[in-house]
Parts: structure tokens; C-alpha cells; sequence
């Protein structure tokens, strides 16, 4: 389980840097950022 999570993660920001390169939605970007951060403080905090 736990690396699958950091593999969410890891696509989460993927995606999240190409909305950058891509210029998807503003608010996309930001949801997958947050998502992103989310999986980070729950793998670190929540084990």
C-alpha cells in the first residue's frame, strides 16, 4: 500500500507539471497540487 500511494503521488505531480507546460485549467493545476501534497503528509505523518 504504501507504494502505491507514492505512486499517486508521483503521477499526481507529473500531471501537475505538465498542466504548467500545457496551460490546462488554473484550477487543475492547483487541485493536483493539492492532492499531491496531501499523499506526501499522509505517508509521512499517518504510518
Amino acid at each position: 500500500m504504501f507504494s502505491l500511494i507514492w505512486a499517486v503521488v508521483g503521477v499526481l505531480i507529473i500531471l501537475w507539471l505538465l498542466g504548467f507546460s500545457l496551460s490546462i485549467g488554473g484550477g487543475l493545476i492547483h487541485i493536483l497540487l493539492v492532492l499531491a501534497l496531501i499523499g506526501i503528509v499522509y505517508n509521512l505523518f499517518i504510518k
